[in-house]
This record gives structure tokens, C-alpha cells and sequence, in this order.
């Protein structure tokens, strides 16, 4: 068996062409949706990340902000910054770009954005609306990483209702909000959340019919504990002495039936889901 390829980059420019067209809609009724971004000081990868966020922005006709401070912003720069960016009208979402400079107190910054404009979707007060509504329609802002797990899965048409999910890593990211996002009534996984203190790993993920692995442990997810036929996506990354890797080893794709490449699976859907988030809020 080789595992079918969940093609994160492929899905996410569908993505981008569907959200394209809704973007020119709502401009022919004289809305327009605007992402910002908040950068600060002189991260490598935050810096790309960014980059990226702006690129995604201008393919689908997206109004994009950039606010970039130095390493050496006080506290109160940043709060100004994002005290700009929750009252101007242009911008329908952003995100703060952590890491941010050490000292400073990310939840603080976090917590301050207005949570109509959390692109991220892991304001506070949106989790807790994703966590008190198990069924119907959420209007708030959504994970972005967990909400892309599931829409690739969705796109490639694999089965979640009744299905056993494991999901490895119980991050902000990723594996608490996806377990709140997989177990809700449409979804309907059953999902187990393991982490460094778990015993059994590999009993659990032999009988998973999905497995989400978003530990940062490079090549952690063995052939042997994967069930024949599984999906598998990897959405952890690790630097080694030969590189970036992802979280699963790549002979899993003999046993597994699905099975996202890292990178090009999970990341892009990450990308995409931020801009959808950024095109509902001005639907919204």
C-alpha cells in the first residue's frame, strides 16, 4: 500500500480561487475584507510567515495592513499598535505574530485584540464560544491549523462521523481546539488527545482511523503503530541535523492509507483558513 497524498498545497489553492470570488462580490456591494499584521522585532521565520500571510492576501484581492516594529518596541508600542488595528475600519482581521520580544507578555497582547478581528481564532472568548457550542452555525472566528485538519479531510473526502481520532499534542495550535472543532455534532470523531504524559501511545494510535501528529518530535509516528488504511497527518516540524522534519516517519506511507506531506499538507490549509477567516469577518 502507498498512502494517497493529502495535497494541502493543491486544496488550498481552490481554496484561494473559491474565496477570490467572494471577495469580488462583496467589493461589488462596496465591502472590502482587509487582513493586518503586527510583526515584531527581526524573527527569520516570522518575517516569511508574514511575507506570506500579505502574498496569500493579494491572490484572492484581499486589502492587506502590515505594522512592523523593531526588536527594541516598549510594551506600550505594541498595544498601541494593536489599538490601531482594532479601530480601523479597513482592517476585518489580524493577527500579532509571536514569538515576540522576550520579556514581553504575549497573552496580554493577545487578549487586547478585539475578538471580531481575531484572525487567528484563539481569542479567549472565541474559544469559549467554540467550546459552548457543540452544534449550529459559528459566526466567530475559527483555529485556523484544526480548522484546515478538518477541511482537508473533507475535501478528500475521508469519513469522520463515528471515526477514531487521535490527535497527538495538546497545544493552544492544534490539539485542544481541534479536539473541540473534531467532536462536534457534523464532525462526530471520537477524538483521544495524547501527550507527554500519556502511557500507551502506540495501543492508542493502532486502532486510530485518524491520526493528527503536532508534537515537534521529529519521525515520532512509527509504521508499526499505524493502522493499515489510517489517515495520517502531520503537522509538527522539528530541526535536525539533516533538516526539517515533520512528526510522522516517512514509512508510514506504506501502511497508511492517507498521508500529508510536511511540508506542503497541513501548512497551507493553515494559510487559508487565516484569509477565509479575514473574508467572513467582513461577510459578517
Amino acid at each position: 500500500m502507498t498512502a494517497i497524498k493529502l495535497d494541502g498545497l493543491a486544496i488550498a489553492r481552490q481554496i484561494k480561487a473559491e474565496l477570490a470570488l467572494e471577495v469580488s462580490d462583496l467589493k461589488r456591494k462596496g465591502i472590502s475584507a482587509g487582513l493586518g499584521t503586527l510583526l515584531v522585532g527581526d524573527d527569520p521565520g516570522s518575517k516569511t510567515y508574514v511575507a506570506g500571510k500579505h502574498r496569500d492576501c493579494a491572490e484572492v484581492g484581499v486589502e492587506s495592513i502590515r505594522i512592523d516594529l523593531p526588536s527594541s518596541a516598549t510594551r506600550a508600542d505594541v498595544i498601541r499598535a494593536i489599538d490601531e488595528l482594532n479601530s480601523a475600519k479597513e482592517v476585518t482581521g489580524y493577527i500579532v505574530q509571536l514569538p515576540l520580544p522576550g520579556g514581553m507578555d504575549a497573552n496580554e497582547m493577545l487578549e487586547r485584540i478585539d475578538p471580531a478581528k481575531d484572525a487567528d481564532g484563539l481569542h479567549p472568548i472565541n474559544l469559549g464560544k467554540l467550546v459552548m457550542n457543540v452544534s449550529g452555525e459559528i459566526t466567530s472566528p475559527l483555529p485556523c491549523t484544526p480548522n484546515g485538519i478538518l477541511e482537508l479531510l473533507r475535501r478528500y473526502e475521508i469519513p469522520t462521523a463515528g471515526k477514531e481520532m487521535v490527535v497527538l499534542g495538546r497545544g493552544l495550535t492544534v490539539g485542544r481546539p481541534l479536539g473541540l472543532l473534531a467532536s462536534r455534532k457534523g464532525v462526530d470523531a471520537t477524538v483521544t488527545t495524547l501527550h507527554s504524559a500519556s502511557s500507551d501511545v502506540s495501543k492508542h494510535l493502532s486502532r486510530a482511523d485518524i491520526i493528527v501528529a503536532a508534537l515537534g518530535s521529529a519521525h515520532f509516528v512509527k509504521p508499526q503503530w499505524v493502522k493499515p488504511g489510517a489517515a495520517v497527518l502531520d503537522v509538527g516540524i522539528s530541526r535536525t541535523a539533516t533538516g526539517l522534519s515533520g512528526d510522522v516517519d516517512p514509512a508510514v506511507a506504506e501502511v497508511a492509507g492517507y498521508l500529508s506531506p510536511n511540508p506542503g499538507g497541513v501548512g497551507p490549509m493553515t494559510r487559508a483558513m487565516l484569509v477565509r477567516n479575514v473574508v467572513r469577518a467582513a461577510q459578517n
